[in-house]
């Protein structure tokens, strides 16, 4: 077996995820007033409404997209009458709608940070590395979408199953186009760098806030 692809898609993606998951853990309990993600919008709030938006509901359905497409078994897929075809249909537009809005946003968000002068000078170097990961990553993917015309059914999407059952197969990657290999490698270089940086934020997604209970205001009469 080749020693680099076996480095790459065996040994690096559990290298990343231990870093994504002891990071996390880590800095959560060393670091917790820096958990957050350093919001910008008390010194400009007007450009920054639109390209956040499209970019986290853009980056959301992404990631759902891909969670759906690759971990569940394309058997289960066709027992439900989606062939392998459709599948693949679905997900080719629905990762072009949404992934393009993620880059949209990022590209907003981008362009706000270099020309807004108060935000420029607070930005670190650590937020501007993230925001070009983000982008790096989203733009490969879809230059994947667009440019290359690839079956990931039966390599890349049972590779992933593997990571996650630990039974990869690096095997699988051998002949998967570079663009493909480029997005999934820089990915995993984007969740081992994710503890070190704003992107903790995502933990702290106000999930319960949909469930909390409804706050009674009476309001006191003065007889």
């Amino acid at each position: 077996m080749d020693l680099s692809n076996m480095l790459v898609f065996l040994v690096f993606p559990y290298i990343a995820l231990t870093i994504f998951i002891f990071g996390h853990a880590a800095r959560y309990l060393t670091d917790r007033y820096e958990w957050n993600a350093k919001s910008s919008e008390f010194l400009e709030k007007k450009r920054l409404l639109f390209g956040v938006t499209v970019f986290h509901w853009g980056m959301i359905l992404v990631l759902l997209g891909h969670a759906g497409g690759l971990l569940i078994p394309q058997r289960l897929l066709d027992a439900m009458g989606i062939n392998g075809e459709t599948h693949t249909f679905i997900a080719h537009y629905n990762g072009m709608a949404t992934g393009i809005a993620a880059l949209i946003g990022l590209g907003l968000l981008l362009y706000r940070r270099i020309s807004v002068l108060r935000i420029r000078l607070t930005t670190s170097q650590n937020d501007f590395i993230t925001l070009f990961g983000l982008i790096f990553v989203s733009g490969a993917g879809i230059y994947n979408v667009l440019f290359e015309d690839y079956y990931i059914l039966d390599t890349i999407a049972p590779w992933i199953r593997g990571i996650v059952t630990f039974s990869p197969d690096p095997a699988l990657m051998l002949n998967v186009p570079l663009g493909y290999k480029i997005h999934i490698v820089s990915a995993l270089a984007l969740l081992a760098f994710s503890p070190f940086s704003r992107l903790v934020h995502i933990w702290s997604a106000p999930v319960g806030y949909f469930f909390r209970n409804w706050i009674e205001f009476r309001q006191k009469t003065i007889e």
